[in-house]
């Protein structure tokens, strides 16, 4: 695997140097601060690669841009309204420009609204560290009583908004509060960070846009977007949705493995292919991410690599972000499928036969905590997450019997 790892830019509290000595290969980062729909210019992605290629002290890093997360898809495109079709030809102009840049992995997702939703960002954990949490009960109170979205009750069991009704009324206005910015914080590091007026707005857009329509739409989108990725030699790659379960009375068209293949199979070329994230898809109990790997890995552009721990074995649930090995998915296990479908690309001759990871999230343990960092991008959370998840890979590559 390819040892990568996240930075939102030169406002990121991780900083190059402490990438460096964590011992990473390649960084993977955005234009956080372009807007949705417009287009990546070759001069702001070259800014970006100038950005990491150097240490605090002006020291060459010999650190590159390898992997996009992400190039956002608007919600004009999932909706097909407004400009939907400008910004499509947009999004193609700008992977056009990434892969004049010499990058030729992109990560994207097409989850409607939010990018991802969490109740807490700062859970903590009986040894003092933090983590990210979905807690059910307080989305629920959230959806319901602070949100009051049209329909929510009919999304709930009546025991669920019994409970979430008790749950409401026993927190104070700060953590009304609190529990509002944590479920409408967005893309971390982006420049949409949504108002509840906003969600309301975006919930009133997506009416008509039913699970059918979604999943047309995103058909729509791929069989525009993947061709020209395989004509210019960039590789896609969708993330699931997170949590992978339907939220706000939004369609979900990417959180089982039914779903990928669907997506798979929608424009059948090399260029169409996953992010395999064992974090978000290991919210879903049936998710098998062992066995995901080995039917999908053909497909399998980039990986994060993470943990959670499920509150039951239903969906949808409450989780929360568990230590990289000691979550419910088999991290070796699954770490043992990704070293064989490398080993099966090196006999095949891909040029691909390496495939960039990351340690996704990450408790807040240490230092980290305090910092102020993005929530779920602590430095030496991942530090711990990389170094375990490097020990494992090492182990099994030198035939280690566990």
């Amino acid at each position: 695997m390819r040892h990568t790892w996240r930075w939102f830019g030169p406002k990121d509290r991780v900083s190059i140097d402490d990438m460096l000595q964590a011992g990473v290969q390649g960084v993977v980062t955005a234009l956080h601060h372009v807007p949705t729909g417009t287009v990546w210019s070759p001069q702001e992605i070259a800014r970006r690669q100038a950005e990491l290629s150097v240490m605090t002290d002006g020291a060459p890093s010999g650190l590159k841009w390898e992997v996009v997360e992400s190039l956002p898809v608007s919600e004009a495109i999932k909706t097909q309204t407004g400009d939907w079709r400008g910004h499509v030809q947009n999004w193609i102009t700008s992977m056009r420009h990434l892969k004049a840049a010499g990058i030729e992995v992109i990560c994207y997702n097409f989850m409607p609204v939010l990018d991802w939703t969490r109740t807490d960002l700062a859970w903590r954990r009986p040894n003092g560290a933090r983590c990210m949490r979905f807690d059910l009960i307080d989305f629920a109170a959230f959806d319901l009583h602070i949100l009051q979205r049209k329909g929510a009750a009919e999304d709930f069991p009546e025991e669920l908004r019994d409970e979430a009704g008790r749950r409401f009324a026993a927190m104070d206005e700060t953590r009304r509060k609190e529990l509002a910015g944590n479920v409408v914080f967005g893309l971390p590091g982006a420049a949409e960070h949504f108002t509840l007026e906003d969600v309301r707005a975006l919930l009133d857009s997506y009416a008509p846009v039913t699970d059918a329509v979604l999943r047309r739409n995103f058909h729509d989108f791929l069989e525009q977007v993947v061709p020209v990725a395989q004509e210019i030699g960039v590789r896609l790659c969708c993330h699931p949705d997170d949590p992978p379960f339907p939220l706000l009375g939004l369609p979900r068209v990417m959180s089982t493995e039914a779903d990928y293949a669907e997506r798979m199979a929608a424009v059948d070329l090399p260029a169409n292919g996953i992010t395999l994230c064992s974090g978000s898809l290991g919210a879903r109990p049936e998710n098998n991410l062992p066995g995901m790997m080995e039917r999908l890995g053909d497909r399998v552009h980039f990986l994060h690599l993470r943990n959670v721990r499920r509150d039951t074995d239903t969906a949808p649930c409450s989780f929360f972000e568990d230590e990289h090995l000691a979550g419910q998915t088999d991290m070796i296990a699954l770490i043992a499928a990704v070293l064989r479908e490398e080993a099966r690309r090196r006999d095949a001759g891909r040029s691909d036969a390496v495939i960039p990871m990351r340690p996704d999230h990450g408790q807040d343990i240490l230092d980290d905590i305090g910092r102020g960092g993005q929530p779920g991008y602590p430095a030496i959370g991942r530090l711990k997450g990389l170094a375990e998840l490097r020990g494992v890979e090492l182990a099994l590559s030198h035939g280690a019997r566990l």
